[in-house]
């Protein structure tokens, strides 16, 4: 635990002298939020935002994006780059196992996502009228679990990704889609038939669902089990194919 602490503090260190992470992390989820606040205020509408208003609809929904945009964009990134300067090569020469690489950069993520969560919470809250968390429990179990499933997957694109740019355009173009498609951009009941399925079948929308079923007590269905078997099989595969140059 030890040793994991340390490589932690380290990748922090590391992961914060990268401008991309700030951008996506803190300051990109805020700035659309704001936007979808000034346009679609916080009036109910029945056939829309699951029966909620839309504030109330978006801010868990935006919470569930903050730990996908440092999972997706900032991660791979980051790892890819690592390899590229022979960071990882290094850590291989002092026999660091690879559960420690990964696991120090799942604590990051979750660290990172923590403190974005927390600060758009704490602006859009009392800026838009949203209510409070039925169940403050279910929301820190939804919000770790989603951390989670997107920082385990965000390792696995950075250890199938050779380059650090390649891994942020790939990581760029899954968010975008994510934020189209997957329940935290155009509410789900306006996507078409097709993109609704797409919608479906990416880890955001079952991560805004789980949220909103701490937030909104909104029936989540399976996400729950989603959002876990996401973060099992992306983890299981990052260490499989894990490359240290």
């Amino acid at each position: 635990m030890r040793m994991l602490a340390k490589m932690s503090w380290l990748e922090l260190k590391l992961f914060l002298r990268e401008p991309l992470t700030a951008l996506f992390a803190l300051v990109l989820p805020l700035l659309v939020l704001f936007v979808m606040g000034g346009v679609f205020g916080n009036e109910a509408e029945i056939d829309i935002y699951r029966g909620v208003g839309a504030m109330n609809y978006y801010v868990p929904a935006y919470v569930a994006l903050v730990t996908a945009s440092v999972g997706l964009i900032s991660v791979p990134a980051h790892m890819a780059g690592n390899r590229e300067r022979g960071v990882l090569k290094r850590y291989h020469a002092s026999s660091m196992p690879v559960g420690q690489i990964v696991g120090s950069q799942v604590v990051v993520t979750f660290a990172i996502s923590a403190i974005s969560a927390l600060v758009l919470v704490a602006v859009a809250m009392p800026l838009h009228d949203v209510v409070n968390p039925d169940s403050i429990l279910l929301v820190l179990a939804g919000f770790g679990l989603g951390a989670l499933a997107f920082s385990a997957f965000g390792v696995l694109l950075g250890a199938l990704l050779p380059t650090a740019r390649a891994a942020q355009a790939l990581g760029v173009m899954l968010w975008f889609l994510m934020l189209m498609v997957g329940g935290a951009g155009p509410p789900p009941e306006v996507l078409t038939g097709a993109m609704s399925t797409v919608g479906d079948l990416t880890p955001l929308r079952h991560a805004v669902r789980v949220m909103q079923d701490g937030w909104l007590s909104l029936d989540a269905g399976l996400s729950w089990l989603t959002v876990a078997v996401v973060f099992i099989a992306s983890a299981v595969l990052a260490m499989r194919f894990f490359r240290w140059e």
